[in-house]
């Protein structure tokens, strides 16, 4: 199988697991000489970290999206070196609570 003429940053996420896909049907094929079965599998590896990055990065988007205050949505552009914004915490009972039941 010919390498993939395709850099990381043009693979998308459904890209990227159709040619997963490729490459273990290839491999589990009884046909392959071995030096073969070590590009797919070095290529597969490359592939399964764009899919990792991939829903990562979708996972993000979907923290930020979850956090707009006030009900309003927004998507704001994800930057990979931010942190997430920390969920507020609900406030725990306090002794002074059980007194007023």
């Amino acid at each position: 199988m010919a390498k993939s003429t395709e850099t990381p940053q043009e693979h998308t996420f459904e890209t990227a697991i159709g040619a997963l896909e490729k490459l273990v049907e290839e491999m589990e094929s009884e046909d392959l000489p071995l030096e073969q079965l070590i590009v797919n599998y070095e290529e597969g590896t490359k592939l399964v970290k764009i899919c990792q990055t991939k829903l990562s990065e979708a996972e993000k988007k979907i923290e930020i999206i979850q956090r707009k205050a006030g009900g309003d949505l927004e998507l704001k552009p994800l930057d990979p070196d931010s942190k997430p914004e920390p969920a507020a915490q609900p406030r725990r009972p306090s002794a002074k609570d059980a007194n007023l039941f």
